[in-house]
């Protein structure tokens, strides 16, 4: 869920596993504890490049979230082959005024396909499998981005599936 850590796998160099918070804190935040700041959990992918949060983080600092499927008002979409994917995120580093460091993600997402069309208005971008260090290693300018834009397009439905689950029963993250 939205503020628990997720295992995220990001590019500095050399692809490199951790854990972060999903729910993007701004880099240039005063107060980690401000209710009144907002953090996003979620980022439209259209429009990465003309905002402030987050055009930084959309150039430089690119992440996959690893899922073996993910929530949407009741339903659970998996691969119908229970394969793990990737989701595309962005994410973001914050350092309090004594030097501790967060870093926080946030997933982001596109127009929906014709399987979770029924369910939500948006859906999150999958990275497909072999784009992994496309998807992650850092840019010289915009340019190289546009590289990109068509893996945020959408994802087809084929070989997906979408099923009703009870909430209440599943203790686990919205991302499994």
């Amino acid at each position: 869920r939205p503020t628990h850590p997720v295992l995220v796998i990001k590019n500095e160099g050399k692809m490199k596993t951790t854990f972060m918070t999903w729910g993007f804190i701004s880099p240039w935040t005063k107060d980690l504890f401000d209710k009144k700041r907002a953090r996003p959990f979620n980022a439209r992918s259209e429009t990465l490049e003309e905002k402030k949060l987050f055009s930084g983080s959309w150039k430089y600092k690119r992440c996959l979230i690893p899922a073996s499927g993910f929530l949407e008002k009741k339903y659970l979409i998996r691969k119908k082959n229970y394969e793990t994917f990737w989701l595309g995120g962005i994410w973001s580093k914050w350092t309090s005024p004594d030097g501790a460091e967060i870093e926080s993600c946030c997933i982001l997402t596109t127009e929906p396909n014709d399987l979770i069309k029924p369910l939500h208005h948006r859906m999150p971008v999958v990275v497909p499998n072999g784009y992994e260090e496309k998807w992650t290693e850092r840019v010289k300018d915009s340019n190289e981005l546009k590289d990109l834009v068509p893996i945020m397009k959408g994802w087809s439905p084929e070989g997906w599936l979408s099923e009703k689950i009870n909430e209440k029963q599943t203790d686990q993250m919205s991302l499994f």
